[in-house]
């Protein structure tokens, strides 16, 4: 398995993970902080339940990176969004760098 190079990974988001709603709200998990590569492009993007969003930004972190739907994320420019999905993305032996795909809303 060859991961993503960590000279690439250039910028640093903080992953709050979702735990579930209250009566007052989303709650979510203690913040960690995630290197990644982040691309700010706008494209569509699948939910896991198969719908079509708007996703305004891709964050490819280290493999083993987990950021559950709903998650809370921290830009650098300190803008707050949400996870769409995470994917874990494997070269199955093709010499590309395995990583996690995240996408935001």
């Amino acid at each position: 398995m060859m991961a993503i190079p960590r000279r690439f990974l250039r910028h640093q988001i903080v992953v709050e993970p979702y735990a579930g709603r209250t009566s007052t709200g989303p709650l979510y998990g203690p913040p960690v902080e995630v290197r990644c590569l982040l691309d700010q492009k706008t494209r569509n993007v699948r939910t896991p339940q198969g719908d079509v969003v708007v996703s305004s930004s891709t964050a490819y972190a280290s493999p083993g990176t987990t950021a559950p739907p709903l998650s809370r994320v921290t830009l650098p420019g300190g803008r707050q969004t949400r996870v769409i999905q995470d994917a874990p993305r494997d070269s199955g032996g093709l010499g590309t760098p395995d990583h996690v795909e995240i996408q935001l809303e």
